[in-house]
């Protein structure tokens, strides 16, 4: 479902169940302590890593995790995992195409009680309370937690710091499947230019709900 929401340069990898495949010693670090179920989380995220990487012709090698956790991609490779119950996906392009890439999914479930303070703005509360879930069957919170989360992993790769849920400011199109991401923040500065903000998609399907940021290298 991630391919519906992003650019044909991106090699997508997604699966619905749970998948084996032999880790790295690299990877292998990552979750040597971990608890089953991240184990699983994270073994069938690089199983989809690698599929991904295979489309853009890169050899199976190790993506090991960086100290934030994030993935730490082959040169010339930019990208994003994502999973929730009942989905792993990974996004993959080339650094000449994108510069950076955000993806998540969620389950299309409300937020848990008393977390929406903690990820909206005043003014993202208000629409939420405003437009309700009304007939489109979406839970807005769980959307615009799934956005922020995209946000963060697309701007974690360009400025190699931590953006909090109140660092940015998303405007959610209902009616075209997109939003607009404004930085509360100073941004890294891109070819002259510092960054203010991202655009990108999202999806209702299948009872998920994603997000997709993919900034051109342009």
């Amino acid at each position: 479902m991630l391919e519906r929401i992003l650019p044909a340069a991106v090699a997508v990898a997604a699966t619905t169940g749970e998948r084996e495949v032999e880790l790295f010693p690299e990877e292998e670090a990552a979750v040597g302590n971990a608890v089953e179920k991240r184990r699983r989380e994270f073994v069938t995220a690089r199983a989809c890593a690698r599929e991904a990487l295979a489309e853009l012709g890169h050899p199976e090698q190790p993506v090991p995790a960086g100290p934030r956790g994030e993935p730490l991609w082959p040169a010339g490779i930019v990208g994003s995992i994502t999973h929730c119950a009942g989905y792993r996906g990974c996004a993959v392009a080339p650094v000449g195409e994108l510069l950076t890439i955000g993806v998540d999914a969620e389950v299309n479930d409300p937020l848990p009680a008393g977390l929406i303070g903690d990820i909206a703005l005043p003014e993202e509360r208000q629409w939420i309370e405003r437009i309700g879930t009304g007939g489109a069957g979406v839970h807005w919170d769980r959307l615009l937690f799934s956005i922020k989360e995209s946000i963060y992993k697309a701007w974690f790769p360009l400025a190699r710091s931590w953006l909090g849920f109140e660092d940015a400011s998303v405007a959610i199109d209902c009616m075209n499947g997109t939003f607009a991401a404004h930085l509360l923040v100073p941004g890294p500065t891109l070819a002259g230019r510092q960054l203010d903000g991202f655009s990108g998609r999202w999806l209702a399907a299948e009872g998920l709900l994603l997000s997709a940021i993919a900034l051109p290298a342009s």
